[in-house]
């Protein structure tokens, strides 16, 4: 049998339009698809989401999820490792369902009903491992990407199974063990403890169960916010679907996201107050004004701006129907006044070089502290104070924090020869 031989390298690689994959590591060292493992919440997967979409794989990625029961005694068991949680779930759900059984046999029932677990598509490490390791040859390497708390055990489980087969990066930073991944994307501010006011406020004895106690090493790469979808390409395009309805509106226009108190940005009525008698004091400067609240605005809150605000002709509120405007508010918008509590919506925001003033960031402690404190000295954002002339714009260079990201995932996996065809 003659030996099988290869055709010689193109010797102009411009010429011919670059060097075939073959030629460049083979087959087994280009990326050509992703996989995302989600945990449900919006903020976390948009970040997953947004990398893959800046590293080219927006058309070549699968979503899994890893979701976690919710209601009744599932609040008490949330702080549990995912697992842990979902089989002491099972155990209750089963002895329910015996004592509703039994129950409907006594008054007569001739169905007890259904407590069990909800079928829900997760993710599952054995699938997606014999997935990545019966593609390899044909298709290469499997890129993974997730984030949050959650699906920490399934990405380090398929990086330990599949090491050779797959390429694990980890957004918001794991707690530990950090050589688990192949890359860990996370805020500046998640390192926050190690800083001398960040050890100040926890006692010493609890320094080494505070995460992170480690400096990053070269598997970290930090941003300044979180990553997400918003790009150049996106607001463009979000520029154009929104043009009938934003074009027409009087300018400036200045664009309100209102969120709600989170365990380290504490707020309650009195700010909301706060904000409404601020806004009413730079109208005058104001063309118009869109307002919306995300889905953790309690209602108490939105009732407030409401009455104070809804009223106004200047003011448009968000009834939260579809279509959703916020893709719209970035492209249009002059300016944004956000409360301090999302890092998601100040780091949408400040992508696009526009005034961000912030309200509410006074009241944020641990490491939130250190990430507003980050913005306002790169000149992101600065505090609404009510006295602010929304016509006077001010810009600075737009945060590309995602973009940055995927660079960094680039020279990743560069230095272990395999690269990502979009």
């Amino acid at each position: 049998m003659k030996p099988i031989r290869l055709p010689e390298p193109p010797s102009s690689p411009r010429a011919m339009g670059g060097v075939p994959d073959i030629f460049e590591g083979g087959v087994h060292g280009v990326i050509r698809r992703a996989v995302i493992i989600g945990n449900g919440f919006p903020a976390s997967e948009n970040q997953s989401i947004g990398l893959v979409q800046a590293l080219g794989l927006s058309d070549k990625h699968t979503l899994y999820r890893v979701t976690r029961p919710r209601g009744g005694v599932n609040e008490w068991l949330h702080w549990l490792p995912v697992s842990l949680h979902k089989s002491l779930y099972y155990i209750i759900s089963q002895i329910c369902r015996i004592l509703l059984r039994r129950r409907a046999r006594k008054l007569g029932m001739e169905n007890g009903g259904n407590v069990g677990l909800s079928s829900i598509l997760e993710a599952d490490v054995k699938s997606i491992v014999r997935m990545a390791r019966e593609t390899f040859e044909m298709d290469g390497p499997l890129l993974v990407i997730a984030s949050g708390r959650d699906t920490i055990s399934i990405t380090s489980s398929i990086k330990r199974l599949a090491s050779d087969n797959v390429f694990v990066v980890q957004i918001q930073h794991p707690r530990s063990r950090l050589d688990r991944f192949d890359l860990v994307i996370t805020p500046k501010h998640d390192y926050y403890p190690l800083s001398p006011q960040g050890k100040e406020q926890v006692p010493r004895f609890l320094h080494k169960w505070i995460t992170p106690y480690e400096p990053p090493d070269k598997h970290v790469v930090l941003t300044l916010g979180a990553l997400h979808q918003v790009d150049f390409t996106a607001l463009r395009s979000a520029a154009i679907t929104w043009h009938e309805e934003f074009a027409p509106l009087p300018k400036p226009l200045l664009v309100v996201n209102i969120g709600g108190p989170t365990r380290y940005c504490k707020y309650g009525p009195d700010l909301v107050k706060q904000l409404t008698a601020s806004l009413h004091n730079v109208l005058a400067s104001c063309g118009s004004v869109r307002i919306s609240f995300s889905r953790r605005t309690p209602k108490k809150h939105s009732k407030i701006v409401v009455k104070e605000l809804g009223m106004d002709p200047k003011v448009h509120i968000w009834n939260g129907e579809e279509p959703n405007p916020h893709m719209g508010h970035l492209a249009w918008a002059d300016a944004f006044v956000i409360t301090a509590d999302s890092v998601s919506m100040l780091s949408e925001a400040c992508s696009t070089g526009k005034p961000v003033y912030v309200v509410g960031a006074e009241r944020c402690t641990w490491k939130f502290t250190d990430f507003h404190k980050a913005f306002r000295e790169r000149g992101l954002t600065k505090p609404f104070t009510g006295l602010d002339d929304i016509s006077e714009s001010w810009s600075y260079p737009p945060l590309n924090d995602t973009a940055v990201a995927a660079t960094s995932v680039n020279e990743a996996l560069a230095e272990r020869g395999w690269k990502i065809k979009a």
